[in-house]
């Protein structure tokens, strides 16, 4: 499905896509940053956590026209 505009409309799958991606690469970066400074676990699930915030962010962003 395409709009006037030329651009493709929203999907469920693209915005699942955005949050899952975002979970997983500030997961991982938590993980990282957490064994740095001796807690892993903790950074991982401040990482899950910040990730769930930005992947909601970038649905939002992506998404405000439609």
């Amino acid at each position: 499905m395409t709009t006037p505009s030329g651009k493709p409309g929203p999907s469920g799958a693209t915005a699942g896509t955005f949050i899952v991606s975002a979970v997983l690469i500030f997961a991982l970066l938590g993980l990282g940053v957490g064994s740095l400074l001796g807690s892993a676990a903790a950074g991982g699930v401040a990482g899950t956590m910040v990730g769930f915030a930005t992947g909601i962010a970038l649905v939002i962003v992506r998404f405000k026209d439609y």
